[in-house]
């Protein structure tokens, strides 16, 4: 029996990391929010490797804090290790990674949103949409309940019909032996969304007593470490380490002995898996003449003994799980506390989403997190925290905030996911994005703070901090362009550092432009009239350095942007394109992209076609301006 349980401003349907984030921007901005989930004590639950960040993935932390979310505050107050990988590389490649303390992380989490003022947390299994003349109206539970909404956000991660599976064992079941979503599954298709089968995996915990670590490599965290948060400033106390080990060649060959056991190879798998994050049989069978692979041992938290094995994500059966781990060094004796298994679910065809995360066929609908084909906590995160944002304006009736390629790693993953789908589960990586010189993790809060303030989602004070700090680095730039040097007063500097020296005055900028000249090195012999911050004076070093690559990325972003605000109209008809080829009218008709930009970069439509649609948009405007309109 139905019953009208509640009305809000906004739904968002699962408390995964997109959820968490969708959740808080859109009751942070405003709107009466509902948080409704299968299980509240899964809240922000970590069902895979417990750390947040690294390549790619770091730089959306960061990206998501300086617009205001959740993530980066909350590892920042609950990491147990925090190590920035890539520093022997430039500063596009910095990436920040930290271990968890997963359980802590969970409850964190969830004060947080429970003590957020327009934010309501329930428990219940959503089962069907509530869509009237293709608006989403609401959602109705298992029990009956009718909950109302003029905007709902659907971020239901691996747990829409999903199936767990162990070697010759199978089950429906979510992540870690949690109850599935199956019938929402079947609301979503009758609503016209296409959905894709995708699997993802996770291997087996051990005990921490029952390792030898001293046939392991420690692997400690920073002795310094840096945050997530643009707004933290105390550190955690007593970082944990992470162990190294590989596998071994009685590895190898008890995996290559039990392959007719590993559903992946027999079929018994349907769903599609993620290239850059190979199960330990895959990496077996496709690098076959590689002697052995590392595995990282990382405990899940600072009260339990618990290790996570990372590397060895496997469907096999249990006995062999088992003969796996005593076969790798340090592990001989060691006892599994948790299986590790594939997870087969049900994911949207992320081509049917506008930029905003809203679904092109039912309006007041979005989804965010795993359900739009990606893997990882980051990449759901960032999109949740979009999710929330553009749903929240939906409501308040205003225009969608998209970001573009240029602006972060956030913009790069929803236009990859929006423009060109994906037929395997997408992971970020730097490599994916064109301007990544200009999407650093040091700079996130100069590229995305303002837009954050603007939407409502960064605080007067903070803000007033990020343009004090900007400030101060634009002054301290320019003084280096007008401060001279007498060779006098720099030579036992540059000697020190092996530096050429210098036999007229120079002015300062001229000296850091020197690959092996610090920022240190310089205020060494003219300090700053103003205290710098460790990351201020990162900025000026990088903003110096890098200063005619980043000219070159900026002409090119300009040129982007001409592309991207030349806006395609809703109701042009490709197929009626004359000279347009034939892939390109099926695509452009199934994609419907919003800008010339965005046509582009999908698959299929080539510069000619492109050359063809511009000329086509120039008579559609002409004929539109002769009617007035």
């Amino acid at each position: 029996m139905s019953y009208i349980a509640g009305q809000y401003d906004v739904i968002v349907v699962g408390a995964g990391h997109a959820g968490c984030e969708a959740a808080l921007a859109a009751a942070r901005m405003g709107c009466e929010t509902l948080m409704i989930t299968i299980n509240l004590d899964m809240v922000a639950f970590m069902p895979c490797n417990p750390s947040i960040g690294g390549p790619a993935k770091g730089h959306v932390v960061r990206e998501i804090d300086a617009l205001g979310g959740e993530m980066g505050r909350n590892i920042d107050k609950t990491y147990i290790q925090m190590r920035m990988l890539n520093t022997g590389k430039g500063p596009a490649v910095h990436a920040l990674r930290a271990q968890a303390d997963k359980f802590l992380y969970q409850h964190m989490m969830k004060q947080t949103m429970e003590n957020e003022p327009k934010l309501t947390l329930r428990q219940g299994l959503v089962e069907e949409l509530i869509v009237e003349d293709g608006v989403c109206k609401g959602i109705i539970t298992k029990t009956g309940a009718q909950y109302m909404a003029d905007a709902v956000v659907i971020t239901t991660g691996t747990y829409l019909r999903g199936k767990i599976i162990m070697g010759e064992l199978m089950y429906e079941s979510g992540p870690n032996n949690q109850q599935p979503a199956v019938k929402l599954s079947q609301s979503l298709r009758d609503q016209g969304l296409e959905l894709v089968r995708f699997k993802t995996g996770t291997p087996p915990r051990v005990h921490k007593d029952t390792i030898d670590f001293s046939k392991t490599v420690i692997q400690p965290g920073d002795d310094k470490p840096k945050f997530f948060s643009f707004e933290t400033t105390e550190e955690v106390p007593n970082q944990l380490p992470c162990w190294l080990t590989y596998t071994s060649e009685e590895t190898h060959q008890i995996i290559n002995d039990n392959l007719y056991r590993a559903p992946m190879f027999s079929g018994a798998i349907e769903g599609t898996g993620p290239r850059y994050c190979p199960s330990i049989e895959d990496k077996i069978v496709r690098f076959a003449d590689k002697p052995k692979h590392q595995i990282f041992l990382e405990p899940e938290g600072r009260n339990t003994s618990e290790y996570y094995v990372q590397g060895l994500s496997t469907s096999m059966p249990e006995d062999v799980q088992i003969a796996i781990l005593r076969s790798i060094p340090g592990l001989e004796k060691v006892e599994m506390m948790r299986t590790g298994y594939a997870i087969e679910y049900d994911a949207v065809v992320p081509t049917q989403l506008k930029p905003s995360l809203e679904t092109k066929v039912v309006s007041g609908l979005f989804t965010a997190g795993q359900i739009n084909g990606t893997s990882g906590y980051e990449e759901a995160a960032g999109q949740g925290v979009m999710a929330g944002i553009n749903a929240a304006r939906k409501v308040l009736g205003k225009e969608a905030v998209v970001l573009d390629r240029s602006e972060g790693y956030i913009g790069v993953l929803i236009d990859d996911l929006v423009t060109k789908g994906t037929n395997e589960p997408y992971r970020l990586l730097t490599s994916r994005a064109e301007y990544r010189l200009l999407l650093r993790h040091d700079n996130a809060d100069l590229r995305l703070t303002p837009i954050g303030h603007d939407i409502g989602l960064i605080k007067e004070e903070r803000y007033e901090r990020f343009l004090e700090k900007y400030r101060l680095v634009d002054e301290e730039i320019e003084r280096l362009k007008t401060t001279k040097v007498k060779p006098v007063d720099a030579q036992e500097m540059l000697a020190s550092i092996g530096s050429t020296e210098i036999n007229n005055s120079v002015d300062l900028i001229s000296l850091l432009r020197r690959p092996e000249v610090a920022y240190e090195n310089i205020h060494g012999i003219s300090p700053a009239p103003h205290e710098l911050s460790d990351e201020m004076k990162e900025q000026v070093e990088i903003q110096i350095k890098y200063a005619g690559y980043i000219e070159k990325q900026l002409i090119q972003v300009e040129r982007l942007r001409k592309m991207e605000k030349k806006k395609i109209p809703d109701d042009i008809i490709y197929e009626e394109i004359h000279g347009l080829a034939m892939e390109a009218k099926q695509k452009l008709a199934k994609i419907r992209p919003i800008s010339i930009g965005q046509a582009s970069r999908i698959a299929g439509v080539t510069p000619a076609d492109i050359s063809i649609l511009l000329i086509h948009l120039e008579h559609y405007n002409k004929v539109l301006a002769a009617r007035g309109q």
